[in-house]
């Protein structure tokens, strides 16, 4: 973040996070929402800490990049904030972000949201912020003021959530660059942006976020919309033609995907990272 605008891709699993890596992206973002649906459910506060560390312990092994972690509501209340935090650090993450909705929460692109009182989310971020074992693990808070209250409310909220301890703010839901320009201005300091397709957000580029004073932007279901589109596409082909010979082009080949894991076939395959 110090030499520029930070360009995070979502991982929705170990072999994606590789492939981020492989690619030379400097970080990966796991969303709460994609660990959701590939596990079969939608975005409204299902799955559960134990699930989402899974994850990263896998994503962060994988890759050995930076991960930051979508942390939804907390799981609970105070209690459950602190367990997160410190469930989250031991996983391998390096970030995490916690939102002001009512549990259970709706995907932030969609209508229907509520708020918890701004007293009640600062309060999470305290506990938090006096519970994370690394003082360099990011705390960031996302509000989802502007599809719920007003703008005004947003950037009130985002400078109380920074006085109570968040290192970075995430205001979700903005409509367009004019918006962001208007949330950066009124609240300077580190700030992270939600590039999502098909949702209440015009596309935006990663240096036109840069301009606007945005150090993250994250591309959360970017890489599983793309794959899911092709699956589905490959299982209409299958099912027509009764074969995927005419895919063959657009497939990762066993050499591609042997790359990706370092292994070499009639070799030893060590973990990457590992010293032997």
């Amino acid at each position: 973040m110090q030499s520029g605008v930070v360009a995070v891709p979502g991982a929705f699993n170990a072999l994606v996070a590789r492939c981020i890596a492989e690619a030379g992206f400097q970080a990966t973002y796991i969303s709460g929402g994609a660990t959701a649906n590939v596990a079969g459910y939608p975005d409204i506060g299902l799955i559960t800490l134990t699930e989402m560390c899974r994850t990263i312990k896998e994503v962060a092994r994988a890759s050995g990049l930076p991960v930051i972690v979508d942390a939804d509501t907390a799981y609970g209340e105070f209690e459950s904030a602190a367990r997160t935090i410190h469930e989250y650090e031991h996983a391998g993450a390096a970030a995490l972000h916690i939102e002001d909705q009512v549990f259970p929460k709706r995907c932030g692109h969609l209508d229907g949201k509520r708020l918890v009182s701004c007293e009640d989310m600062c309060e999470k971020i305290r506990t938090m912020a006096g519970s994370r074992i690394d003082p360099d693990f990011l705390i960031i808070a996302r509000t989802d003021a502007r599809g719920v209250t007003s703008m005004e409310d947003a950037i009130e909220r985002a400078h109380a959530y920074r006085a109570a301890g968040a290192d970075m703010i995430f205001p979700e839901g903005l409509a367009n660059a004019s918006e962001f320009g208007t949330f950066a201005e009124a609240c300077p300091g580190l700030l992270l942006a939600n590039m999502t397709e098909f949702g209440k957000t015009e596309s935006i580029t990663l240096d036109e976020f840069g301009a606007l004073g945005y150090s993250i932007v994250i591309y959360p279901l970017s890489m599983m919309r793309v794959a899911m589109g092709a699956v589905t596409r490959g299982l209409e082909v299958l099912k027509s033609r009764g074969s995927v010979e005419s895919l063959l082009d657009g497939m990762q080949t066993r050499e591609e995907l042997y790359r990706t894991l370092g292994y070499r076939p009639g070799e030893p395959w060590h973990f990457p990272g590992s010293s032997t």
